[in-house]
């Protein structure tokens, strides 16, 4: 058999070469063909790219694979993302808000701190991400998605006293998948304790989710499918549940208060 030979990794230079200078200035140039194509394989060059970047002309990693790769801290200043692969990608402490990460692929992720407030993350793969560095699920460690759009979003995690203000989850899917759905206390997306105060969770697939002790307030819960969900403790305080599906859900202890749309709802005791 033969031997495959491997050419050696070439040193990294200290100072930034004339040809990764100009690649780094077209990603900074949204929109251009050039930030399309010019390859990021390094957290080093992302940084720089970031450093470079203003709000206004913001960095374009979209469809862009950075996989895996240390994101801790960084500010992404809305950058475009849309599409991205960021599957276990550390993205601790980073500031996303604003960010279009639309289409992107988060499963996996480390979000300790993060902020996504006011991102788009519409249609995102969100499977498993890790929230807390220890099983206690410190909700002082939970990213934030406060106004951010998940609309049609996959979504598969555990989390608590979590930020999901004012955000857009309709048609979002937040039950177990296939392989756990008969035995979905296992593996379900848990909210627990997480203010939902005014969320659009119309038409979202939620279940088996564990909201307990959340706070749904104003939230529209408008056609959601809350199959076996846990609502034990939840404020739903003027929330709307038209045409809601409740069947099979806890809802021990609840608070309906000024609920819309009551009638319509099934699975509700009368």
């Amino acid at each position: 058999m033969k031997r495959r030979r491997y050419a050696a990794p070439r040193p990294v230079a200290r100072g930034l070469t004339l040809g990764l200078a100009l690649s780094l200035a077209a990603c900074v140039a949204a929109g251009s063909a050039a930030a399309d194509s010019a390859p990021l394989p390094t957290v080093r060059e992302i940084a720089k790219a970031l450093f470079a970047a203003t709000p206004d002309r913001p960095v374009d990693f979209a469809g862009r694979s950075l996989h895996g790769l240390d994101l801790a801290g960084l500010d992404f200043k809305r950058a475009r993302l849309a599409g991205a692969d960021l599957a276990g990608a550390d993205l601790s402490s980073a500031n996303l808000s604003g960010a279009d990460l639309s289409g992107a692929n988060l499963d996996r992720t480390t979000l300790i701190g993060a902020n996504f407030s006011n991102a788009n993350l519409s249609g995102v793969m969100l499977n498993m991400p890790a929230v807390a560095s220890t099983f206690d699920l410190d909700p002082a460690e939970a990213p934030s998605f406060r106004a951010a759009n998940l609309s049609g979003a996959r979504l598969l995690m555990r989390i608590r006293g979590a930020d999901f203000a004012g955000a857009n989850l309709s048609r979002a899917n937040l039950s177990p998948h296939e392989s756990a759905r008969f035995n979905y206390k296992m593996l379900r997306t848990t909210l627990a304790g997480c203010d939902l105060r005014g969320a659009d969770l119309s038409y979202a697939d939620l279940t088996g989710v564990l909201f307990e002790f959340a706070d749904l307030r104003n939230a529209n819960l408008t056609g959601a499918n809350l199959d076996r969900a846990d609502l034990s403790k939840a404020d739903l305080t003027g929330a709307t549940v038209s045409q809601a599906d409740f069947t099979g859900a806890d809802v021990a202890d609840a608070v309906f208060t000024g609920v819309i749309g009551l009638e319509s709802a099934r699975g509700l005791p009368r």
